[in-house]
């Protein structure tokens, strides 16, 4: 891999190429250990790494009993992660998460706040069927999710670093689910949409996980302080002008069609925010570091772009009307717009 461009005149250019080789290198044998214990769904593992790369937050969508919960702890075995879960029910409070206050007496009889943390101070949050919590329950996670600290009582609690939430939810048409307010939906980098597995991998599940004991383990492949090392390197990952254009086009063809002359303007009720732009490049960076490139081409940014704009993009009544989704509107704003 040339992370960094071979020609630059930095004599320790070699070492810093090394040093991504070595980087692709581990987080491709954290994915060769997530795949021995989550069968298939190759495409799933491959943008949660995407996701922890490029330093985001996950929302996996699917039907209950496909692993999601099973993805999300083998993610924080694998990768060395301080790891938390959170079942969210319709009675949780953001106490719950974030932690809360207790008063203390100490043995002289002076009494004294104390701080006890949530499941939020930890690397990697696990906020499981987080669409069965209220409403209130579920922005408790948007200060951290964004400013990586919250506040209680005035005071400031930075949170661990690395620092990323994976949530899971349920379909919305099942029972006992709540919609996710639009400002928390938007703080997800990647919006994961889990299947079905096919009869193979079905049946390999089977061999695997049908008994009583002796299922498939992982243990720690990357550490913390790896994942932080190859975010410097992604960081360095060179994206084009013509690449930046195109990036910055599909998300304002999500506002604004009719200016790239794509009919799709009566469908949609609201485009994809600025914070789409920065999590499609950081998303496309950190997938061309998947791929071994020290570049991102158009064809990765297309590869990512379903996952970082499904749930950025409202449709109107009447695509509804006309059964259509989000997700055939962004096909077909990828379909015609120009690639450089």
């Amino acid at each position: 891999m040339s992370a960094i461009n071979q020609t630059m005149p930095d004599p320790d250019a070699e070492r810093i190429i090394a040093d991504a080789d070595a980087a692709v290198a581990r987080i491709h044998a954290a994915r060769a250990a997530i795949g021995k214990v989550i069968y298939g769904q190759e495409s799933v593992i491959e943008r949660a790494l995407v996701t922890i790369l490029a330093g985001g937050h996950g929302l996996l969508i699917g039907v209950p009993g496909l692993a999601k919960t099973k993805l999300v702890e083998t993610l924080g075995t694998v990768l060395g992660l301080s790891a938390r879960r959170v079942q969210f029910t319709p009675d949780l409070m953001p106490s719950d998460i974030i932690g809360s206050e207790v008063l203390e007496q100490a043995a002289d009889g002076a009494r004294a706040f104390r701080f006890l943390p949530g499941p939020v101070f930890a690397q990697l949050l696990m906020a499981d069927e987080i669409n069965r919590a209220s409403p209130r329950t579920q922005s408790a996670l948007l200060q951290s999710m964004q400013e990586y600290h919250v506040t209680v009582a005035g005071v400031r609690h930075d949170l661990p670093a690395p620092f990323h939430v994976l949530a899971t939810q349920n379909p919305l048409e099942q029972e006992g689910t709540y919609p996710l307010p639009e400002a928390q939906v938007d703080r997800f980098m990647l919006k994961l949409k889990i299947g079905y597995p096919t009869r193979a991998e079905e049946r390999q599940i089977l061999e695997a996980m049908a008994k009583t004991s002796g299922t498939p383990t992982c243990s720690a492949v990357v550490t913390p302080q790896q994942i932080l090392k190859a975010r410097e390197i992604i960081n360095d990952i060179y994206v084009d002008d013509k690449v930046k254009d195109y990036i910055v086009d599909l998300v304002c063809a999500t506002r604004d069609p009719d200016h790239y002359k794509i009919a799709v303007k009566d469908f949609i009720q609201l485009g994809a925010s600025p914070r789409a732009t920065i999590a499609l490049t950081l998303a496309a960076k950190a997938y061309a570091f998947l791929k071994g490139r020290g570049y991102v081409t158009p064809q990765d940014v297309k590869s990512i772009g379903m996952d970082v704009l499904r749930h950025r993009v409202a449709i109107t009544y009447e695509a509804e009307a006309e059964e259509k989704t989000s997700e055939t509107v962004i096909q077909k704003i990828f379909d015609e717009l120009p690639v450089p």
